[in-house]
């Protein structure tokens, strides 16, 4: 699906250190992303890519809606909840009523000013990097937009080295772990939701301060679960052009599973990503599902 040859400069630009991708990161973009007004009410949803961002853009607006579906079937999920630092200024954010609902894909150090000052609510997901990397690497075969992974081995290098776009999943973790103020943050992984996603939908609620009966939780669950989710045409990116994204090669959600790493890589790229993972991790308190 890549042009052949295309390399990293080919596609992306460096912005605070890392590779964004050019056509959607353009300076007005990024202009508009560290002037953005924030609101003290408003959500910011923040991932490290393939972490199940698209999960939470389908849960987040229902829990808002306490559970009508017309906004998760009627817009598509680049609309719903937008990026801000990728051409956010097409949506009219500042019209939009409270609480508004966002998503970045940005390491902590990266964060404007304004997002600093006004604290807005964030609710930061994980997910176990060996499938980070296993669906990075899926998707990156799927995308005119992103460099071609070249094999697997090549590929585990550049994304343990932080060469991928929006840099190291290392470095966005501890960033975020250790924010300096938390008490507006919430954290939650992508395998606590795949064990309970009935609890993770109640805590999320609760950060939230959106009250939910049981029966409006089973109803967002339900719909939430990934093979429901997977059959929203807002939510699994078959609007897109196939010369954009090529779902014959790999689809967009593919299987939202953990563990799905064990049948991609090899006793020695596992054991090589074990090491790598415990030597950048060794300083770190918090306790991750995976582990």
């Amino acid at each position: 699906m890549q042009v052949a040859d295309m390399a990293e400069e080919d596609l992306y630009i460096v912005y605070k250190g890392v590779y964004l991708i050019k056509p959607t990161h353009t300076p007005e973009s990024l202009k508009y992303y560290d002037e953005f007004s924030f609101r003290p009410d408003d959500i910011l949803i923040v991932t490290y890519p393939k972490s199940g961002t698209v999960w939470m853009q389908e849960i987040i607006p229902l829990i808002l809606s306490q559970g009508d579906p017309v906004v998760v079937d009627t817009v598509p999920n680049w609309s719903r909840v937008p990026w801000l630092e990728s051409r956010a200024f097409i949506h009219n954010l500042d019209q939009r009523p409270s609480p508004r609902v966002f998503i970045t894909h940005f390491q902590y150090n990266m964060m404007s000013t304004g997002f600093l000052k006004v604290k807005p609510r964030v609710i930061y997901v994980m997910r176990n990097p060996k499938d980070v990397f296993t669906s990075y690497s899926h998707f990156s075969r799927m995308t005119s937009y992103l460099v071609s992974p070249g094999t697997q081995t090549e590929f585990l290098h550049k994304f343990l080295d932080g060469k991928a776009i929006f840099g190291s999943w290392f470095d966005h973790v501890k960033g975020w772990l250790s924010a300096a103020e938390q008490q507006h943050i919430m954290y939650i992984s992508y395998e606590e939701m795949i064990l309970d996603l009935e609890a993770s939908v109640t805590r999320m609620a609760q950060f939230l301060d959106t009250p939910l009966d049981s029966d409006m939780i089973r109803k967002i669950t339900d719909r939430c679960v990934f093979k429901n989710m997977k059959k929203n045409k807002m939510s699994n990116y078959s609007l897109m052009p196939s010369k954009i994204m090529d779902q014959n090669v790999s689809e967009f959600l593919r299987k939202g599973i953990a563990g799905d790493w064990k049948n991609h890589l090899t006793a020695a790229e596992a054991e090589y990503f074990d090491e790598f993972y415990r030597k950048q991790m060794q300083d770190v308190k918090y306790t991750f599902v995976w582990d």
